[in-house]
């Protein structure tokens, strides 16, 4: 089984531990500020920690139409979060899951680095591409990049 990865940082002008709570909230955030890629999250079970699995049902723009997804980890105290998406179409036909960690790390200004690293976990030898790795690289930042200034022009709800 073939498993390779990929990597983004974004450096962000949100404190480390506002960004983190946004994080924690992304199933409520990601619809309003991004609906294009999210039409809905759902949490199916759980209570946003440990073992919380969630359904997503994805947006016009992008690909795909669903996932389900299971937090791994989930640590309050050093803005880390770990899932694995484990079913839907996102998986397409070579992949057995996909491990995401997300690691929130404050700067000496105040702000903070979002660092998300994918872990594709394939069936086989068969490899994502490395145009869909760029893909998911450019993605990720696009989503981030739309929630921060939804959370700037909206900085009541955080």
């Amino acid at each position: 089984m073939a498993v390779v990865s990929t990597e983004v940082e974004i450096v962000n002008s949100l404190p480390a531990d506002k960004l983190f709570k946004v994080i924690a909230n992304f199933h409520t955030l990601a619809p309003k500020a991004v609906p294009q890629v999210y039409k809905s999250i759902t949490t199916i079970e759980g209570d946003g920690g440990v073992g919380t699995i969630q359904s997503h049902v994805y947006g016009d723009g992008v690909p795909y139409t669903t996932s389900k997804q299971k937090f791994e980890v989930v640590d309050l105290n050093n803005f880390y979060v770990e899932y694995t998406v484990f079913e839907g179409d996102i998986l397409s036909d070579y992949l057995d899951s996909i491990t995401h960690r997300i690691k929130i790390s404050p700067t000496a200004d105040g702000a903070s680095v979002y660092k998300h690293t994918t872990v594709f976990n394939c069936k086989g030898e068969t490899k994502p591409t490395e145009e869909v790795l760029n893909q998911t690289n450019e993605g990720y930042k696009k989503v981030f990049k739309a929630i921060e200034a939804y959370i700037l022009a909206n900085a009541d709800a955080f």
